[in-house]
């Protein structure tokens, strides 16, 4: 199983074993990652998943849809590596994926 680290914003990080095919956010859920809220239950309808991809896996995970781009305006310090974990499907190429979180969500 591919792992991702999170971060959250006080520098705490946290290794977690994502299963293929789900969502960077629902294994934050799935894991009680703080900083990750998903008010929407991840439909791209809000911005409370926001994370920022670790410069050296922006190629990977890829850059977000229009309808992302949309969400992310209502981020919080939205950044050019912001992203929402709703939005990003875990695959065999993500072992080893690094975000971090905002220090809050909108």
């Amino acid at each position: 199983m591919p792992k991702i680290t999170y971060t959250d914003s006080g520098g705490t990080a946290r290794t977690v074993e994502a299963e293929l095919g789900s969502t960077v956010m629902e294994t934050a859920i799935r894991n009680n990652i703080p900083g990750i809220e998903a008010e929407c239950g991840g439909a791209c309808a809000c911005a409370t998943c926001h994370v920022y991809v670790a410069d050296e896996w922006t190629e990977k995970v890829g850059k977000p849809s229009q309808m992302e781009e949309d969400m992310l305006d209502f981020g919080y310090d939205v950044r050019p590596n912001s992203r929402l974990s709703c939005q990003i499907k875990v695959t065999e190429e993500l072992d080893g994926l690094q975000v971090s979180t905002p220090d809050k969500q909108a």
